[in-house]
C-alpha cells in the first residue's frame, strides 16, 4: 500500500516551493478540490500547484487549472501571498482571482505523482456555508474564517496562518 505522506514529503519536502492558486467563483460558489493526504485525512483548497522554472505565475496557474480541473481560465487580479511553513514542507503560495473561459469541469490528475498515487478525490463548486462546515484541519487556513465570497476579493498582503515553524 502506498504511503502518501512519505511520497508528498519526498516530492515536495525539504525545499522552498513557489505555488500558484486560483480562486474561481461561479454563482456564489468557490471551486474547491479535495486532496487525499494519507491516514484517512483529506485537505480542501482551490486549484493550483507548483511553479515550473521559466514560466510566469499566470502561465503556471493556467497549466495547473487545466491539469486539475479541465478548465481554461484567464488569470485576473493578484490577491495575496500565503506562506505555509510546516517542516518538511515550506511553500510561498500566490493567490489570484481567475475567470472560467472554456473547457468542461472534470477531475484531473497531478503529473508529478504516479497514476496509482493520485491525490485529487473530489472537485466541486462549494458555497461558503459548505466550506465553513469542513473541519479546519481539512481545509486551507485561508478559508478558516471565510464569511462570504467577497472576503477573498478583499484579502491583500501577506498571511501565514497557523505555521508550525521550528527554530
Amino acid at each position: 500500500m502506498p504511503n502518501i505522506k512519505k511520497e508528498i514529503e519526498d516530492k515536495f519536502g525539504n525545499r522552498l516551493r513557489t505555488r500558484v492558486n486560483g480562486i474561481l467563483i461561479k454563482e456564489g460558489k468557490i471551486l474547491m478540490i479535495k486532496h487525499r493526504m494519507g491516514g484517512g485525512r483529506f485537505f480542501w483548497n482551490v486549484p493550483g500547484g507548483g511553479m515550473k522554472f521559466g514560466s510566469s505565475a499566470p502561465d503556471n496557474l493556467i497549466r495547473e487549472f487545466k491539469e486539475e480541473t479541465g478548465l481554461h481560465i484567464q488569470v485576473s487580479e493578484y490577491l495575496f501571498l500565503h506562506e505555509f511553513l510546516s517542516p518538511p514542507l515550506h511553500a510561498i503560495e500566490l493567490y489570484f482571482s481567475v475567470e472560467w473561459i472554456g473547457g468542461n469541469l472534470e477531475m484531473g490528475k497531478d503529473p508529478e505523482l504516479d497514476t496509482t498515487n493520485q491525490l485529487i478525490t473530489d472537485i466541486r463548486f462549494m458555497s461558503v456555508e459548505e466550506i465553513q462546515k469542513i473541519r479546519e484541519e481539512e481545509k486551507h487556513a485561508v478559508f478558516w474564517g471565510i464569511k462570504s465570497t467577497e472576503d477573498v476579493r478583499k484579502w491583500k498582503g501577506y498571511f501565514n496562518f497557523g505555521n508550525k515553524c521550528i527554530n
